[in-house]
């Protein structure tokens, strides 16, 4: 095969594989959406049959050509070609590791487990879902065996999603994080407690649905690219740069959850959707990893949506929909109540100076079922221990504790260390961005679309273009967690009046 050759076939192999990709993620959109329950009988086997088909298109000798071709020939390609191939027989390299029907089975394993965890937390029943989460984890070690016997299996997971992370430098992480941020927290529970009840009084989810087109708005999303659905786990995917769709969950007696999950949704479609024109169709037309999609979600959640200038915004809307329950209310006292820092249960509601603390909890969860140390079976009990020595909370039962995220349900074993580390990256990012102009006034101006346009000159525009690592230094230089503990620390003491 030529290198033209090669070439044509490239355009080809990526149009086909994009389509199959695009056709699994329609499925399980509406899965987890709008489809009936009882659809997940067949589902599975369509899934299975759809993963068959990239397995084969991925390892078939014609598409093993084609990429050995231009590799050997990869300093004469332009860059971006060069490096969407070097990703592509990286995929290749791992994938066909994997025999055929255990590639094929884990995937129909995957949407067997997620339907039945979305029944089993409805009911409150984990005994339910342990067959399947215990299937999850075992499969995922066995797959890491595949992909690199060398090194250890958790390892190799982390790497799947922040590459170049491992358990030795997500431990001197979490260590330096939690040095610095219980001392805080201990310190707060002493201090004067803020009331925040006109947040938990009853909001019609009709009127948190306005509220939804409010937050799009104010956050310069294209709404002729971009939808938002409702569903039990909040997540969003994106078949491509011109179509990507969030999911959300309201609660009538907490009016933030569903403000706060839009914002974090948000960032991450506003991400995927300035990603490179250049990169349609492509390897490369994603974030660079997880940590940098995080970090993009978590700093419009919590460092823009949480910051003073923007609570003042959201107070006057709250003023204007709800006068009877904010009238009276000023700036600073609504600006507290936002901000109050409250060990909890949920991950997802959790405040942004205890939230880390969850997701250290799932990473010593999955470090113990990679050390084989526990089984699924006894993952509530070490869960609930683990929330009363961290957070200091009883969990009262499995569908507010093991239950409560959809993650291991679809195979992300390894990804919510990536939420911890894109949340410190976010403070590094005000650090940058404030050097260039004051973010405050661009939120406070609404502005944000100025915000939006650094991060993509910054960072979305280059898709996988780079290793995350060099998306992350290019931008800030060293990754510096004692950053991130200054911010939080300066932001509730002032808070707290600590």
């Amino acid at each position: 095969m030529t290198k033209e050759q090669a070439l044509e076939k490239l355009k080809s192999y990526e149009m086909t594989s994009f389509a199959i990709s695009h056709a699994s993620g329609l499925i399980y959109w509406d899965a987890v959406t709008y489809a009936p329950k009882g659809s997940a009988e067949v589902r599975p086997n369509t899934m299975g049959e759809l993963s068959r088909m990239g397995y084969e298109l991925t390892t078939s000798p014609e598409t093993t050509e084609m990429l050995e071709t231009l590799m050997a020939v990869k300093d004469e390609l332009d860059p971006v070609t060069a490096r969407d191939v070097s990703e592509l027989y990286r995929d290749y390299e791992r994938t066909k590791k994997i025999p055929k029907d255990e590639f094929t089975a884990y995937q129909m394993l995957l949407s067997q487990s997620e339907s039945v965890w979305h029944e089993a937390k409805e009911t409150n029943n984990f005994e339910m879902f342990e067959p399947y989460l215990q299937k999850v984890f075992d499969t995922q070690k066995k797959f890491a065996g595949y992909y690199d016997s060398t090194k250890n299996p958790y390892d190799v997971c982390l790497d799947i999603y922040e590459r170049g992370l491992t358990r030795e430098k997500c431990d001197e992480f979490f260590s330096e994080l939690r040095s610095g941020i219980v001392p805080l927290i201990h310190k707060i529970s002493k201090a004067k407690q803020i009331c925040d009840a006109p947040l938990k009084k009853c909001y019609p989810l009709e009127e948190q649905r306005k509220l939804a087109d409010f937050i799009i708005d104010r956050m310069a999303i294209d709404r002729k690219y971009f939808n938002i659905a409702e569903t039990e786990h909040p997540f969003t995917t994106n078949f491509s740069k011109k179509d990507v769709r969030v999911t959300t969950h309201y609660y009538e007696n907490n009016i933030l959850s569903g403000i706060y999950s839009n914002m974090h949704e948000g960032g991450h479609a506003l991400y995927e959707l300035h990603t490179g024109e250049n990169l349609m169709y492509t390897s490369l037309a994603g974030g660079a990893s997880m940590a940098i999609h995080e970090s993009q979600s978590r700093f419009y959640e919590n460092i823009l949506g949480r910051c003073r200038e923007f609570t003042d915004i959201l107070l006057e809307e709250f003023k204007r929909r709800f006068p009877d329950n904010f009238n009276g209310i000023s700036s600073e006292e609504f600006y507290k109540m936002v901000n109050v820092a409250v060990p909890s249960l949920i991950r997802t509601e959790a405040d942004e100076l205890t939230y880390c603390l969850h997701i250290m909890i799932r990473y010593e969860i999955e470090k113990m079922m990679f050390d084989g140390k526990i089984t699924a079976k006894e993952i509530p009990a070490v869960w609930n221990r683990l929330y009363k020595e961290y957070l200091g909370v009883d969990v009262p039962d499995d569908k507010h504790g093991a239950l409560q995220d959809s993650h291991w349900a679809g195979g992300l074993v390894g990804y919510f260390p990536s939420y911890a580390i894109g949340s410190a990256y976010g403070a590094q990012y005000l650090m940058e961005m404030n050097k260039d102009f004051d973010v405050k006034k661009a939120v406070s101006d609404n502005q944000i679309s100025k915000i939006n346009d650094w991060f993509e000159e910054k960072i979305w525009r280059f898709g996988m273009m780079k290793d995350p690592v060099d998306v992350f230094e290019d931008v800030c230089g060293k990754f510096k967690p004692q950053c991130y503990i200054d911010y939080l620390t300066k932001k509730f003491s002032e808070i707290y009046d600590l």
